[in-house]
């Protein structure tokens, strides 16, 4: 018996820096690659799809070949399935910390865990965003605006070797309301 799973790809590299992807382009290619329901969620990145592929880490990896080749520079993808995306929201990992007009929550999905000797919580050197929490698919950070901008840096220094993409934590809650409208 298969089972099918929707995941939503969290894409990083789609539409920064000068490297623009239509989100039709970026649909079909994802269709090219025999997945179901193919949808997306503003032009950052965010893909949702059906499968019942059972091998995550092959999953991902043919996923960012595809858009390698197909796009020509590397895309990493960071595969949650819809009940994993409604656990991390539903586990509040903000609570407690007050929200200002110069506070942003952001959760930076990780392809590997953090480094066990990495700690949690980490403010940056500079005070501009703190990591308050991490679990082994995303850590929870708290940004501290500069002029009303996001500096962005090395959330986790040069130990983390795996990929990371961000997405504000409101952005998420749409993106999974999106996603469950399938």
């Amino acid at each position: 018996m298969t089972t099918t799973t929707t995941y939503i790809a969290f894409l990083r590299a789609i539409n920064v820096g000068g490297r623009t992807v239509r989100m039709e382009r970026l649909r079909a290619l994802f269709a090219e690659l025999g997945l179901g329901g193919v949808r997306s969620y503003i032009q950052s990145g965010n893909v949702f799809f059906t499968t019942d592929e059972p091998d995550r880490a092959a999953l991902t990896r043919r996923i960012e070949e595809h858009l390698e080749r197909s796009l020509g520079y590397p895309v990493p993808a960071l595969l949650r399935t819809v009940d994993e995306v409604a656990a991390l929201l539903a586990a509040e990992p903000f609570k407690g910390v007050e929200v200002t007009p110069n506070v942003r929550l952001v959760v930076a999905f990780l392809s590997e865990p953090l480094p066990a000797d990495l700690a949690v919580p980490r403010l940056s050197p500079k005070g501009d965003h703190e990591v308050v929490g991490a679990d082994p698919g995303a850590a929870y950070v708290v940004v501290h605006l500069r002029d009303g901008k996001w500096v962005t840096g090395e959330l986790f220094g040069k130990a983390y070797r795996g990929a990371v993409t961000s997405r504000f934590l409101h952005t998420i809650e749409k993106i999974l309301a999106a996603a469950r409208k399938g």
